[in-house]
């Protein structure tokens, strides 16, 4: 039978576990990003976990949204590559009305990047600049 994932012994960490510590710390660096996101502008969950020091982990961003109370973060501002809203139905037509609301134009489906997009990470140098 299944037993969940192992984690390492706690006292070795403070009483708490590793994979315990490093996603607490993870979500908050996701949390901190995500805040930073002004209105009118958007960024991609690909964007998000690089910003937050864990590239590749897009996947664990969209996961701490879907858990996160949605009051707490503007979860409306981030968005599957190229700015398409990946949210099914309701909740992708709740996304787009909530972005239309903060001036956010779209290019069909997806988010005018260029005009909106918040963060341009420089992949050969793996930092981030902040668009004006």
């Amino acid at each position: 039978m299944y037993q969940g994932p192992k984690l390492r012994d706690k006292a070795s960490h403070g009483g708490q576990s590793g994979r315990l510590q490093s996603s607490h710390e993870r979500d908050s660096a996701f949390r901190r990003v995500i805040l930073s996101i002004p209105k009118g502008k958007v960024a991609t969950y690909g964007q998000v976990a690089e910003l937050a020091g864990y590239p590749r982990h897009h996947r664990a961003v969209a996961h701490f949204l879907r858990v996160e109370p949605s009051d707490r973060l503007p979860w409306q501002r981030v968005l599957g590559a190229g700015g398409e809203i990946k949210l099914p139905l309701e909740a992708g037509a709740e996304q787009r009305l909530r972005l239309q609301m903060e001036g956010v134009t779209f290019r069909g489906k997806r988010v005018n990047m260029q005009r909106h997009g918040y963060f341009y990470i420089d992949k050969a140098k793996h930092f981030a600049n902040y668009l004006p």
